[in-house]
């Protein structure tokens, strides 16, 4: 593992713990834990939430955690995943295959097997694998964006060894992303983009050619960032990309630039009002397509 990774692992980790600390579990929330989706042990363990006392199918999100492809679980978003339920959602909450020891595209691999498991299960969960939602913060959001064109291009799809499931994708949630991964693989071959992407592999391979991609059969999407997000760059050229291609979309950049709290994955910590706002603003839009 590169420096730049470590440091990156211990420095979210401490800041992940502090917040998590004060945050309690959303009450009124039944949880379905540690469930295998896969054979790569905890790494493929997912979480399945929903609102007590449902009885009927639900809309269903499925999150990808962030981390830089090198950190993160479904713990660091159970907080988050749970209070997504409260708003009348059925949730999906996993571990992949994280970099150093995973490359690329073993992420994709697994939300992919992620997918395919809530098809199969969708009864048993109350999961409605006709109106799912896809979302994702800052790595996960770079991949839920880069899933989205597998599943919506078969030409795409065909650089990729596995097949998407019979569901409908009908929103993405797009948070403090990055998408334009055929650049960021050209320019930054060092620290977290090679501990994920390897020395074999081209930074011109077609399979990081992501927004090439895109056409207009690509799920809405919501795009959101933060005033002191470090990635605040990147939304609104993908929401304008996104536009031009004829996605319905919308983006929003929280905050304001005296409140520094308001930064990158802001949303997570669901007791910011800020977090709040963002979080119901992306439940309504995903409700318009479900």
């Amino acid at each position: 593992m590169s420096l730049q990774s470590l440091m990156f692992r211990c420095k979210a980790g401490k800041s992940d713990r502090k917040r998590d600390a004060i945050i309690p579990l959303p009450a009124g929330i039944t949880e379905c834990r540690n469930i295998a989706y896969g054979p790569y042990g905890k790494s493929n363990l997912l979480d399945v939430y929903y609102p007590n006392g449902t009885g009927t199918p639900l809309p269903t999100i499925v999150s990808i955690h962030g981390g830089g492809y090198v950190y993160g679980s479904k713990e660091l978003y159970r907080r988050y995943c749970m209070d997504l339920a409260r708003r009348g959602f059925a949730v999906v909450n996993f571990n992949y295959r994280l970099a150093p020891k995973w490359k690329f595209p073993s992420p994709l691999e697994d939300t992919n097997a992620v997918l395919h498991w809530v098809h199969k299960n969708a009864r048993r969960y109350f999961l409605d694998p006709g109106r799912i939602v896809l979302i994702g913060d800052s790595a996960g959001a770079q991949l839920a964006s880069q899933y989205a064109a597998i599943f919506t291009n078969p030409d795409y799809a065909k650089g990729f060894s596995f097949s998407v499931p019979p569901i409908r994708l009908r929103a993405l949630g797009l948070n403090c992303g990055m998408y334009d991964m055929a650049a960021r693989a050209a320019a930054e071959r060092k620290g977290l983009v090679l501990d994920y992407l390897g020395k074999g592999l081209p930074a011109d391979d077609p399979r990081f050619l992501v927004l090439e991609a895109v056409t207009d059969r690509y799920p809405p999407a919501y795009i959101t960032t933060a005033c002191h997000d470090f990635l605040r760059e990147c939304a609104e050229p993908m929401y304008r990309f996104l536009q031009d291609k004829g996605v319905p979309c919308a983006w929003k950049c929280y905050g304001s630039p005296e409140n520094h709290s308001v930064g990158h994955v802001f949303h997570v910590n669901i007791t910011l009002p800020e977090a709040i706002a963002c979080n119901d603003d992306s439940a309504a839009f995903f409700r318009q397509f479900l």
